[in-house]
């Protein structure tokens, strides 16, 4: 029926439009007033005043400060009002579980993070998950009612069909077939869960290396390896939630793995993963040899070697860069991608001495060239995807006006 809300065309219906033009160009621009308003979404000076009346009356925007540096009144500048709404993001790990709350325009505004010990000592993760949002909601000085919506990131991914935790079988306590349930009833918002790499993903694509990217694929090395892959714009999970899981690819140059579901390794995570990195340096001849867990110390020895000239480091460099090259090549024929992230600790402390070489390796092995890049987001990806993906559903709510 014509004008009721929803139905394309209605005066409602386009406002609504409008408004949400005008709050995304406030979120990516920051204050802006009315006149750079109308300007920006075309609309005519009062059609932009009343636009702006609306959104401070629903609470959305804030008119803050003037315009300065020109002669005559400042103009009024307007500001997407942080405390609309706030969103959280958990990630995940088999040590601890670090949380923050952010305002609906991105800001972190609390943060916490929870040592989670294993054994005797651990506690139920419904609990270990409370309480870590609980202490970033606390930082914030908000109530857990608060947040609107929280997305959780952890390795391997739920599978949609049975709500087990897959190809995860590190992370303890996590692999109850009621843990969903019994989370979403201690918690008074709506939560999602995602694998920790696709997050990573989602923060390239809203804020690093692969802004304005439809098609691009990530690889990551860290404490497992693993690849996000992103095509149209969007991430392909696949029937299990298991698209990506590279490192359980059969790749040359490493003994074909049987049983990998109940090993929880695969060929190219034998080959390339960050555990490697430590004994093929030792291979090499490169010394000392960081003690440790294998992350850090891989990321440290690939630091190293990303200044060295020649000699064992160099070596290290090159012969990990070419195993790194092995396995992507595969992705590459398959996907086609314009662009390849690489990611996590070990990949981004090698730098752009790893790419180079890393990109010199694909262009023989794959048929395809896509471009390399090293990851524009290196401060807790996970933790920033986890937000950005919690944001992007509060935000189509709360901006939502023709309701």
């Amino acid at each position: 029926m014509a004008g009721t809300a929803g139905t394309p065309g209605t005066p409602r219906v386009l406002r609504a439009m409008n408004d949400r033009a005008a709050l995304d160009l406030l979120l990516e621009h920051g204050p802006l007033s009315r006149t750079r308003i109308g300007t920006l979404t075309g609309l005519s000076k009062p059609t932009a005043s009343q636009l702006l009346a609306r959104l401070e009356a629903a609470g959305l925007v804030l008119a803050g400060g003037t315009t300065e540096g020109r002669p005559g009144p400042g103009a009024r500048l307007y500001e997407v009002n942080p405390a609309a709404a706030y969103a959280a993001g958990l990630d995940v790990t088999p040590t601890r579980i670090l949380a923050a709350v952010a305002d609906i325009t991105g800001r972190t505004v609390g943060r916490h993070e929870l040592p989670t010990p294993r054994g005797r000592t651990a506690a139920p993760v419904v609990r270990q998950v409370t309480d870590a949002l609980d202490g970033a909601v606390r930082a914030a000085g908000l109530a857990r009612d608060d947040v609107r919506r929280l997305v959780i990131g952890t390795p391997g991914a739920f599978d949609p069909n049975s709500g087990r935790l897959r190809y995860a079988s590190h992370l303890p306590g996590w692999h109850s077939p009621g843990l969903l349930g019994e989370l979403a009833g201690a918690l008074p918002m709506p939560v999602e869960y995602e694998n920790d790499v696709n997050l990573a993903a989602v923060a390239e694509q809203r804020l690093g290396a692969a802004r304005g990217h439809e098609d691009f694929v990530l690889l990551w090395s860290q404490e497992g390896m693993g690849a996000a892959l992103v095509l149209g714009g969007r991430l392909h999970r696949g029937w299990t939630g298991g698209a990506g899981e590279v490192g359980f690819l059969p790749v040359p140059g490493a003994p074909l793995a049987r049983q990998v579901a109940r090993t929880g390794s695969g060929g190219y995570q034998e080959l390339a993963g960050a555990q490697t990195v430590p004994g093929l340096a030792r291979e090499l001849g490169v010394t000392p040899v960081p003690s440790g867990p294998y992350a850090e110390a891989a990321a440290t020895l690939l630091a190293r070697a990303s200044g060295s000239g020649d000699g064992p480091h160099r070596r290290l460099l090159r012969t990990y860069a070419t195993r790194l090259a092995t396995g992507l090549a595969s992705l590459v024929s398959v996907l086609d991608p314009a662009l390849v992230v690489l990611g996590g600790a070990a990949l981004t402390a090698g730098g752009e001495a790893l790419r180079a070489l890393v990109q010199a390796e694909l262009e023989e092995l794959a048929a395809s060239r896509p471009r390399l890049v090293i990851a524009g987001v290196t401060e807790h990806p996970v933790l920033r995807g986890a937000l950005e993906s919690a944001l992007a559903t509060t935000r189509d709510e709360v901006f939502d006006t023709s309701r």
